[in-house]
């Protein structure tokens, strides 16, 4: 759904549904009344609520620094009834550690932010959606019919769904750990929600929200479906899931849904103003990229690449602005860091086959010199001469990322330092003192 633009303090939150507007644009379009009726309605709530949260400022929490929080892991959920109604949260009905309700809404959603809990405690060791022990509360039989689940900026939302079309939409585990990552996103990387930025966004929550559902099951990258809402579309309808991180664009095919958009590759990219610059659409890209990343390094999703990303929403480098080109650049950085050149070509080649190239780097240099620097107008390019190796480009990482390598190569030599570099050849990929 539509999320907000900038407020106060230039914060960007995302109030955004599982169901993409493409497809319930395409229900108002090729339903039968009843259908249009509910989706032209979960269009209307979803609105409203875009512009109630559009007069909030300031409400923001912070970004990288909540991640450096310490203290015991904190879990805390409340889940409430909205009674098929609209106000929020609704009426208490579960708090943790109580007993299941009997209500499977009820109990799903309690189990579904559990389940996301326990994936950023165990494995990232973050404590909560914003690293400092946050609730995690969730509304259940949210309207009438209500075709979509969100997060609202500090809390989930769950529809009952029409039951035609869409089932009740806490059935589906990943979408629950799909939006709650929005809320990381929102307390880290702040990922603007439009264009390649928002699909980026949208990605991070696919891809956490496929390693919750896993990680719940004991699932290795094999052996999972790496569906998007797998068991959330109603009996009858012509597919299986909302997304396909495996297989992009074949999800769905149905005449009331339409068939499923989303690309496989930049060959493929759509270029749109609808969907916030097709959010939801071009998501597809760098789904795959993850997909591969987790075939090719085998065991668990979140065993390696998992923390690729992670650190890399973590990253003080990625801009909230980032494109597919500086996420890919990262994520191999920070593969070689963690993991070693073999990871990091994984990586790479990964993010070939969806048609973004990163050049694989062939080599890690200890203990170099640098003897010279030179660098253009503007900063736009710049180059260093590494004892040994002679002149490299500098490769930006970000878009100030030649500025900021050169200054540190420049004081590097001044103090007649020696540094660690990446090198393929004619390029250096990072550079520090030692």
């Amino acid at each position: 759904m539509k999320c907000d633009d900038p407020v106060a303090h230039g914060q960007y939150r995302c109030r955004c549904g599982i169901v993409p507007p493409h497809m319930l644009e395409a229900i108002i379009k090729n339903g039968d009344a009843e259908q249009r009726i509910a989706a032209a309605q979960t269009l209307h709530l979803t609105e409203q609520m875009r512009l109630e949260r559009l007069s909030l400022v300031g409400e923001a929490g912070p970004a990288q620094a909540a991640d450096e929080t310490a203290g015991a892991a904190h879990k805390s959920r409340k889940i409430y009834t909205a009674a098929n109604g609209t106000g929020l949260p609704g009426n208490l009905v579960r708090s943790e550690g109580q007993g299941a309700s009997g209500d499977a809404e009820i109990d799903e959603a309690y189990n579904g932010l559990g389940a996301t809990f326990d994936l950023y405690n165990n494995i990232f060791q973050r404590n909560s959606i914003d690293n400092a022990g946050m609730d995690l509360i969730g509304t259940t039989h949210y309207g009438v019919k209500y075709n979509n689940a969100f997060w609202n900026g500090s809390q989930m939302v769950f529809g009952d769904g029409d039951g035609k079309l869409f089932n009740r939409f806490t059935i589906a585990i990943d979408v629950m750990g799909h939006e709650l990552t929005h809320g990381v996103t929102q307390y880290t990387a702040k990922l603007v929600y439009s264009n390649q930025s928002g699909a980026l966004n949208e990605s991070v929550s696919d891809v956490f929200g496929s390693m919750v559902k896993q990680y719940a099951l004991g699932q290795t990258s094999a052996q999972a479906d790496w569906l998007i809402g797998a068991g959330l579309l109603a009996a009858g309808v012509k597919g299986v899931a909302l997304r396909s991180m495996k297989a992009p664009g074949t999800a769905y095919d149905d005449p009331v849904l339409g068939k499923d958009p989303q690309p496989d590759h930049m060959s493929k990219y759509v270029n749109t103003t609808s969907d916030n610059g097709g959010v939801h659409i071009n998501s597809g890209i760098p789904n795959k990229a993850f997909y591969l990343t987790s075939i090719a390094l085998g065991g668990n999703s979140w065993d390696r690449a998992g923390h690729i990303w992670y650190n890399t929403l973590l990253d003080t480098r990625l801009s909230a602005s980032a494109q597919f080109q500086d996420f890919a650049n990262l994520t191999v950085d920070n593969a070689n860091k963690l993991y070693g050149a073999t990871v990091g070509n994984a990586v790479v080649q990964a993010w070939q086959q969806v048609g973004i190239n990163v050049a694989a780097i062939v080599s890690w240099q200890n203990n170099k010199a640098v003897l010279s620097t030179y660098t253009s107008p503007h900063s736009m390019n710049a180059w260093a001469y590494i004892q040994d190796n002679g002149w490299r480009k500098v490769q930006s990482l970000t878009p100030d990322g030649v500025t900021n390598t050169f200054a540190l190569l420049v004081d590097a030599q001044s103090v007649n330092a020696r540094v660690n570099v990446y090198l393929d050849g004619t390029t250096i990929y990072q550079a520090y003192s030692v």
